[in-house]
């Protein structure tokens, strides 16, 4: 027997078969198909319908749609209309207990809460609660572990800020036995630079860096990596600011350890005549600086006391701007260069924190169209940390003083700074820092937290060519993502942020690339028990 069925499935025709052997066939269209596999068909349909439904049901504990990414997603949408399934509430009933605002009560520790992942399953398994109280019981463990999280991050912040505040033994050390030999030794004493060499320090044909430091190991790398990578040691004159205190310790290092052919000048801030003349606008900011600042202070542990719903960032920026650094002169003396060094045309300002790893009088070779300031862009780069700051990650556009500016404008990096003293000279960018350094004394500190690249932001806005991120390498002080090979690859590297080479907190893969630039074996580095690791 036959059975025909026609394309259209309207008609079907039974014709007498030839055999009982002979298997039943089922035509459709122009096509004969057996009737065992029409049977398999069957059966591997009704097989795939119940692994859509396994894995709809797989995908529906596992939560967000729109996130769904295998099979189960297209039993999750047709899967209930088809099979009758209905949608379970028990993650709405979740959701809902998990969003809810946070109370005062819920903020205060209770000992009934699961410390730990195990004890929170045999809490379940214990008692079998509903949905609801598996929720709750779950958003109070969140709550817990939250709060400790935040405790211990602000508690690593007190750590590195007191870590990077204080003066680490062995730079005590070096310090006092440099000031010794000054006192001692006539050789430490030698006068930098030598008589004959002095009309270098006035004469731009040469290539002037200036240096502004009260560490005398830190200054002591700068100035060996600068040397040792020039390709003309000769034409380089480094101009190292220091103060009072550090003078002669700093003096005593660069007698005793010469980098000749460079010319070595040593300076501190009370030998400059135009600091010691009338009323300097730096100092009168400090004084005001130190005054207002002092009602924030309270210590760093009432910072950490009193803030107990800010951010454990927030709360770092602020212990951050207790630091002695930012209300230090030293930090504030590069906005008058063009005063202090009144015979230069161009020169290239180096921070302490930084080494150089390339010859920098190509430095000479950019033309800066113009503008006072060449520096590198701070906004765009491979590492999306580091290079991906604007004007609004320093100032409060919150307040109206600000809100002028653009936010999203590229910020730059101080560290590595070449300035045209003599474009300088023509414009008001020193008036322009102060007024926003009293404007933001009179604010109460509200314009920005910390630092004088904020306002050296502001100041020189419009005065900066953009130079090729190859002679600033940023970060390597605050995020540990930079390997020594990448670092190898710039031209100059700055440590900027609390882990400074020279501390036990500095990321230990970096901090090769600093200490080769150290003698280990010199005496006065042994003497006070310096070292890498």
């Amino acid at each position: 027997m036959q059975l025909h069925v026609s394309p259209s499935l309207r008609h079907v025709t039974v014709f007498p078969g030839k055999g009982v052997r002979e298997f039943i066939k089922v035509r459709i269209g122009s096509r004969w198909v057996s009737y065992r596999m029409l049977f398999y068909s069957l059966l591997f349909f009704t097989f795939l319908l119940r692994f859509i439904f396994v894995f709809s049901t797989v995908d529906t504990i596992d939560g967000d749609l729109s996130k769904c990414s295998t099979i189960g997603c297209l039993g999750k949408r047709i899967g209930p209309r088809i099979l009758g399934r209905m949608e379970s509430n028990v993650p709405e009933v979740i959701y809902q207990i998990l969003d809810e605002a946070i109370s005062e009560e819920e903020v205060e520790p209770k000992s009934d809460i699961p410390q730990t992942l195990h004890d929170f399953m045999a809490d379940i398994k214990q008692t079998t609660p509903d949905a609801k109280a598996f929720a709750l019981k779950l958003r109070q463990m969140v709550l817990l572990l939250e709060q400790k999280t935040r405790k211990a991050k602000i508690q690593e912040y007190l750590y590195r800020h007191v870590a990077s505040s204080s003066i680490p033994k062995h730079l005590h050390c070096l310090a006092l036995k440099l000031a010794n030999e000054h006192s001692n030794n006539a050789a430490a004493r030698l006068q930098l630079p030598s008589t004959d060499l002095v009309p270098t320090l006035v004469d731009n044909s040469y290539f002037h860096f200036v240096l502004a430091s009260d560490n005398v190991l830190a200054a002591s790398v700068v100035a060996k990596s600068l040397i040792k990578n020039a390709l003309r040691p000769r034409k380089f004159v480094l101009h190292i600011i220091t103060d009072r205190k550090t003078y002669a310790p700093m003096q005593a290092w660069f007698s005793l350890h010469p980098l000749a052919p460079a010319v070595i000048e040593v300076k501190a801030l009370h030998q400059f005549d135009w600091l010691s003349k009338g009323k300097v606008p730096v100092l009168e900011a400090m004084e005001k600086d130190q005054r207002v600042r002092s009602k924030f202070r309270g210590g760093s542990s009432a910072i950490v006391a009193k803030n107990n719903t800010e951010k454990p960032q927030v709360i770092a920026a602020k212990l951050q701007a207790l630091s002695p650094k930012y209300n230090s002169l030293m930090n504030h003396i590069r906005i008058h260069l063009p005063e202090l060094f009144p015979s230069l045309n161009k020169v290239v300002f180096l921070d302490d924190d930084i080494v150089i790893q390339t010859d920098l009088s190509a430095l000479w070779d950019i033309d800066l169209n113009g503008k006072v300031n060449g520096a590198v862009e701070t906004c765009r780069g491979e590492d999306s940390f580091v290079m991906s700051k604007r004007f609004k990650s320093y100032l409060n556009f919150s307040h109206p003083l600000i809100a002028n500016f653009d936010p999203n404008e590229c910020a730059w990096a101080y560290g590595m700074n070449i300035f045209d003293l003599e474009a300088w000279r023509k414009t008001n960018i020193t008036l322009t820092y102060y007024h926003w350094l009293e404007q933001n004394l009179k604010s109460d500190l509200s314009l920005w937290q910390l630092g004088t690249l904020p306002p050296g932001l502001i100041a020189f806005h419009g005065q900066v060519h953009v130079i090729d991120p190859f002679w600033h390498m940023l970060g390597l002080g605050y995020q540990d993502n930079t390997t020594l090979s990448d670092a190898e690859t710039a031209g100059v590297i700055h440590f900027n942020g609390r882990a400074k080479p020279w501390l036990d907190i500095a990321f230990p893969q970096l901090r090769p690339s600093w200490a080769k630039y150290i003698d280990f074996s010199d005496k006065f580095i042994k003497g006070c028990h310096i070292r890498v690791s």
